[in-house]
């Protein structure tokens, strides 16, 4: 059985680099970490969400706007905060407005929504202690 240690990163393809890298970096704290060019034109930005976590950026897509989120393929980003509140704040300080406002999620956490300047839905997520989350990573701990 294949053992997997993390999710390394998420890809997105985004139209308009310097508003993503804005977006991203000003709006969500993310530091640029490398840039990958190829046949002289600029290929993949990553941006660092932990040391081991990352958003890869690849410019230059087509269309207007990510798929809808009833389509089929990847649906959003969850991102985990230590407070909702505080998150919302500094998202407000920054020009970022949610999409979505902050409501207790069927799972028990405390969410809200963004997305970036193309569309990318994010979850923003405060995990609760007695959330099923939290709950389901407790049970596991103790089966060893």
């Amino acid at each position: 059985m294949l053992t997997v240690s993390a999710i390394a990163h998420v890809a997105i393809r985004i139209k308009d680099i310097d508003r993503t890298m804005r977006f991203y970096e000003q709006g969500l704290g993310f530091r640029e970490m490398l840039r990958l060019d190829r046949d002289g034109r600029l290929w993949l930005v990553y941006l660092r969400v932990t040391d081991q976590q990352f958003l890869e950026i690849f410019p230059e897509g087509t269309g207007e706007r990510a798929a809808e989120r009833e389509a089929v393929g990847y649906n959003h980003l969850c991102l985990e905060v230590p407070s909702i509140d505080g998150a919302l704040r500094e998202l407000a300080a920054a020009g970022i407005e949610p999409i979505r406002p902050k409501v207790l999620g069927a799972d028990g956490n405390w969410q809200a929504w963004i997305e970036d300047p193309d569309g990318h839905r994010i979850e923003l997520m405060e995990m609760a202690e007695n959330s099923m989350q939290a709950q389901a990573i407790a049970r596991l701990r103790q089966e060893g």
